[in-house]
């Protein structure tokens, strides 16, 4: 979830107060659901993905034309992207890139809910190709408002709004692309918002897991959000039978419905385990997320064969207030990913002043 989302929980009153604002509380019952959760409750025997009142997917996938100028700040990339929907961010899709020695694996960026690849990365892109990495990406899960997209794909490019099932088949056909166009064995995949789970069900069931290294996730709803407890409480109606979550889906889209907590998505992906054996994982999320709450539901547990070292933005570095959206803008977010990725080359994380919601990248 991402843009729509922010909105919606603004309409709603979850969000923070303002650039200056108290990281979002947290409620007991919050508390208690992240604990249920930890404890393994997401575990148990899964069924088919059968949201209610979700029509059968119909999403695509879209290729970029040509490249956008880098952005300090996803309001003026949301604005660029409006205009351009289905520009590249910078640095990106350049086919003809072979990867080095010193970095073998091509980067695969995947973006959220109700955005754009441009939008979401328009200012990590470059510094990851200035770093020496080939990086890819594109537009995922395209739908309009009659197939189940919801009130945002009015709005030119709209993407990440379809089936989350399809779209994480839309990724394994884009890795595949990368690894035959590079010739590398295998890609490291940085994802944010609904871009985490979405990429993690490719790694557990769609044969991902022998093709991705590294899996770096920016504020990723890998266990789903409760937008502050509304989204919860949803979920309880529902499952008592009364829907309300069907005339949700409307507004938000399928896929914003599937990252409700206690969805059937999110119960089938988090059985057994957050992890495959064979990949790292690198998750980073912030105290300031009024999107994918409460914010530690993003964290994984390591399972067998796997690596993970889950980091909160703020730990060493309170100064920066991101928030779901603004993440994508800070230096020290972007430094947390280069280290990840090779921490003989970045091996200090940055530490700066990052408004919340606005955002600005180092340069307000």
């Amino acid at each position: 979830m991402t843009v729509a989302a922010a909105v919606v929980a603004a309409v709603l009153g979850v969000g923070a107060g303002g650039a200056h604002a108290a990281p979002p509380s947290v409620s007991d019952q919050e508390h208690r659901l992240a604990d249920q959760i930890a404890d393994g409750v997401h575990s148990r025997s899964a069924g088919p993905i059968t949201e209610s009142n979700i029509a059968d997917p119909r999403s695509i996938a879209a290729d970029t034309a040509g490249n956008g100028p880098a952005q300090n700040s996803w309001l003026t990339a949301t604005a660029q992207g409006l205009v351009q929907p289905d520009v590249a961010p910078p640095g990106t899709n350049d086919w003809g890139c072979r990867p080095s020695r010193a970095h073998p694996e091509p980067i695969v960026l995947v973006h959220g809910t109700w955005v754009t690849a441009y939008e979401t990365f328009a200012y990590l892109s470059g510094p990851l190709k200035n770093a020496g990495y080939c990086v890819f990406t594109f537009n995922y899960g395209r739908e309009n408002v009659l197939d189940g997209g919801g009130l945002g794909t009015v709005l030119p490019g709209r993407s990440g709004v379809g089936d989350m099932t399809v779209s994480a088949q839309q990724v394994g056909a884009f890795v595949d692309r990368v690894l035959d166009a590079t010739g590398a064995r295998k890609v490291n995949i940085l994802a944010h918002s609904q871009g985490a789970p979405v990429s993690r069900w490719y790694l557990k069931f769609g044969g991902g897991a022998d093709k991705v290294d590294h899996e770096i996730t920016l504020a990723g709803t890998n266990h789903g959000t409760t937008l502050g407890g509304i989204a919860w409480l949803g979920r309880l109606v529902t499952n008592a039978g009364l829907d309300v979550l069907a005339p949700t889906g409307l507004l938000v889209g399928r896929s914003g419905v599937q990252q409700i907590v206690g969805s059937d998505f999110l119960n089938r992906l988090n059985a057994d385990g957050d992890t495959v054996p064979g990949v790292d994982y690198t998750v980073i999320g912030t105290r300031y997320d009024e999107v994918a709450t409460p914010y530690d539901l993003t964290f994984l547990r390591p399972g067998p064969g796997a690596q993970v070292r889950n980091i909160t933005l703020q730990d060493g570095c309170e100064v920066d207030m991101s928030d779901h959206l603004s993440i994508l803008y800070s230096p020290r977010a972007l430094s947390l990913v280069l280290n990840a990725l090779d921490p003989g080359q970045t091996p200090q994380p940055r530490c700066g002043f990052n408004p919340w919601l606005i955002g600005g990248g180092g340069g307000i």
